[in-house]
């Protein structure tokens, strides 16, 4: 699902509120999540999962083109967790 199937989705199911302004709330509720992850908080939405971010340690790579070793530098990825209740959805084992 891309980001404008999600914003025609709500706004299939909240038909009183102009697209514009669900997209809008969508975007906000991104670019709300983004930042809480930026600042290293972890995002939890019951039922559905979590969101955090990880570390990962420096490391050594090759670059395929000229086999030459560089090291990769220490990085951030987020990192998510599947909260049971959409395990089990997914799974078949509760319905919608």
């Amino acid at each position: 699902m891309t980001k404008s199937e999600l914003i025609r989705k709500v706004q299939e199911r909240i038909s009183d509120y102009p697209s514009r302004d669900v997209a809008y709330a969508v975007l906000v509720v991104f670019d709300a999540m983004v930042r809480a992850l930026i600042r290293g908080e972890r995002i939890e939405i019951r039922d559905f999962g979590n969101i955090t971010v990880r570390r990962r340690r420096s490391i050594r790579g090759r670059n395929p083109k000229t086999s030459d070793i560089i090291e990769l530098p220490p990085r951030k990825i987020p990192f998510f967790k599947v909260g049971k209740e959409l395990y089990d959805m997914i799974n078949g084992r509760k319905g919608l």
